[in-house]
């Protein structure tokens, strides 16, 4: 039922900015915690930053003070915004919904983030 879609991805140089959004549809968005994920080539999938139903939020240490997730409830969207990127930041980056009654998880179709000069 749980349907995501991220946008926002694209080519941008180090040092640059990208604000990515999930939309989020087909059942309460307040009642799931939400989460960014990425996937560089030859890699595992790894926790970007996540944001709890009730706002509480976590980095993965190597984006942290460079990485916001924020949410709004009102338009059932998470964002992720990304400053002074760097080519390490190269990845897909995939949307990540869990329902908190339940633990199960709903994944979007990733968006590509290339940071290259």
């Amino acid at each position: 039922q749980v349907q995501l879609v991220e946008s926002g991805g694209g080519t941008v140089q180090p040092g640059g900015s990208l604000r990515l959004s999930c939309a989020f549809s087909g059942s309460i968005f307040s009642t799931y915690n939400m989460g960014w994920y990425r996937q560089a080539p030859g890699k595992q999938r790894e926790l970007v930053a996540v944001i709890l139903s009730g706002g509480i939020t976590n980095y993965a240490d190597s984006v942290k003070g460079r990485f916001t997730i924020s949410r709004d409830n009102a338009k059932n969207t998470v964002y992720l915004q990304m400053n002074s990127l760097k080519p390490e930041d190269t990845a897909v980056y995939y949307c990540n919904a869990r329902r908190t009654s339940t633990g199960r998880n709903y994944w979007g179709q990733g968006t590509q983030v290339t940071v290259s000069s």
